[in-house]
């Protein structure tokens, strides 16, 4: 019986630390960083620490704000928005980025991020600008 309980118990624990993105819910969930409610679809993001606490926020720079901020070795997965596909957190750290004054973001930044490298492309094509990878983008913002 002890060994049933115990197993169950290490289960229960397994489950409890699955660390994953969660369902950011627009409309009501506040932005982490700045307490806006978080509406935009193509501009959000969030990071899951290695304890598996979630953090959300209203659009990527806010997101690089508050890094700026915390000790980001504790952070286990970084999500944006893709822009072209709103409300699909992809990896933040595998997304290529647009800053362009012609795709306003919730905080002025102008940042944008795309699932490839090609579809960043082609939105700098129709409104300029300059893009960045993840490294890049995070050097920009410090």
């Amino acid at each position: 019986m002890k060994k049933f309980l115990l197993g169950i118990s290490v289960v229960l624990t397994l489950i409890g630390c699955n660390i994953s993105a969660k369902p950011i819910n627009y409309g009501s969930d506040g932005c982490h960083y700045c307490s806006m409610t978080i509406v935009d679809k193509q501009h959000a993001a969030e990071f899951v620490t290695k304890k598996g606490r979630s953090y959300v926020f209203d659009a990527s720079e806010c997101m690089l704000n508050h890094l700026k901020e915390i000790d980001s070795t504790t952070v286990a997965l970084f999500f944006v928005n893709d822009y072209n596909t709103p409300g699909e957190l992809i990896d933040a750290t595998q997304a290529t980025y647009l800053i362009s004054k012609n795709i306003p973001s919730p905080m002025g930044a102008f940042l944008s991020a795309f699932a490839t490298k090609e579809e960043a492309e082609y939105a700098l094509s129709k409104s300029h600008g300059k893009i960045f990878t993840w490294k890049e983008l995070l050097n920009h913002f410090n």
